[in-house]
C-alpha cells in the first residue's frame, strides 16, 4: 500500500498458518515517504489482534528510511482460535500527521484440532430396577465434534439405552446424553450388588473415550424381611412339635363309665 505524503507498509508474509497453542511470526516494513521525521504507531486489528504481540510498538523514521515490526500471533488451544482462515489488518498511524493512517491487510490460518472432556452426572446410580445417569460431553476443540456414545460392561448384566447415540457439538459448547442403565435380571431378596459399567463416546477414526459409572442394583424386598420371615417360620416349627410332643391327654368321662359300669 502506498502514500506519497505518509507512509508505505507491507506485510511479510501476506497470510501465514499457526496451530492452535504454538506462535507465527508476521513482519511490518514501514518506509517514511514524507519530508518529515516521524514516529509511526502500529495498531493490529481484527479477530487475530487478541492473539497478538506487535515488537516495537511504534517506530521513528527518518524521510526516505524504513523500520520493520513483529507480529507474533499465538492463538490459544481453545475453542476461541477458530479453525481456518482469519483475515486481520495492521493499522499504522503517524504522530505527525494521524489522519494519514494506513492499514494493511493479511490473513492468519489457524490449524484445527480436536479435544473433548466427558463425564457422568451422577457417576454413581441406584435403583432396583434402573439408573438414569446423565453424560456431559464438552467440546474443547475448535471444530464441530461429531462422536457416537455407547454403554460398555463386561459380565453382560446390565442393559443400556442412550439418547441422543449421535451428538454434534460446536467448539465451546456442551451436548448432554441421557442414559438408562437396567440390570438383566431383577433381584427379589438379598443385599445390594454393585456393577462398574463404561459409557464410550467415540470420534470417528479415534479410540474411544471411557467413562467409568457404578450402577448399585438394590433388591425389591430389603434383606431383612427374608431374614425375618425364616426366623418366624422357624419359630413357628419349633412350636408344633413341641405341642404335639408334650401335648396334655384327655381322658373322656362318659368312656370312663362304660368302662365301669359299678360306678
Amino acid at each position: 500500500m502506498f502514500d506519497v505524503l505518509s507512509v508505505w507498509t507491507s506485510l511479510e508474509p501476506v497470510s501465514a498458518t499457526v496451530d492452535a497453542g504454538a506462535a507465527v511470526t508476521v513482519r511490518l516494513r514501514l518506509r517514511n515517504t514524507g519530508d518529515v521525521v516521524d514516529e509511526y504507531r502500529v495498531v493490529p486489528v481484527g479477530d487475530p489482534a487478541l492473539w497478538v504481540r506487535v515488537e516495537p510498538a511504534s517506530v521513528k523514521l527518518y524521510p526516505g528510511s524504513t523500520g520493520t515490526v513483529e507480529l507474533q500471533f499465538a492463538p490459544p488451544r481453545s475453542p476461541d482460535a477458530t479453525a481456518g482462515p482469519n483475515p486481520f489488518g495492521v493499522q499504522t498511524v503517524p504522530t505527525e500527521r494521524p489522519e494519514a493512517a494506513v492499514v494493511v491487510e493479511g490473513n492468519l490460518t489457524v490449524t484445527p484440532f480436536t479435544e473433548m472432556r466427558a463425564e457422568l452426572v451422577p457417576p454413581v446410580v441406584k435403583g432396583r430396577f434402573r439408573g438414569r445417569p446423565v453424560l456431559a460431553v464438552d467440546n474443547l476443540g475448535n471444530v464441530k465434534l461429531t462422536a457416537s456414545v455407547t454403554g460398555v460392561e463386561s459380565s453382560d448384566q446390565l442393559g443400556f439405552d442412550i439418547h441422543p447415540s449421535n451428538v454434534q457439538i460446536e467448539p465451546g459448547r456442551a451436548a448432554f446424553v441421557r442414559s438408562t442403565v437396567r440390570p438383566q435380571a431383577v433381584t427379589w431378596f438379598g443385599r445390594k450388588e454393585t456393577r462398574p459399567f463404561q459409557l464410550a463416546v467415540q470420534r470417528s477414526g479415534t479410540e474411544p473415550l471411557p467413562v467409568d459409572g457404578t450402577y448399585v442394583q438394590r433388591s425389591v424386598l430389603p434383606h431383612w424381611i427374608l431374614a425375618t420371615f425364616s426366623i418366624l417360620l422357624a419359630l413357628a416349627i419349633v412350636f408344633v412339635i413341641l405341642w404335639f410332643t408334650r401335648a396334655p391327654t384327655v381322658q373322656s368321662l362318659a368312656t370312663e363309665k362304660a368302662a365301669n359300669p359299678s360306678a
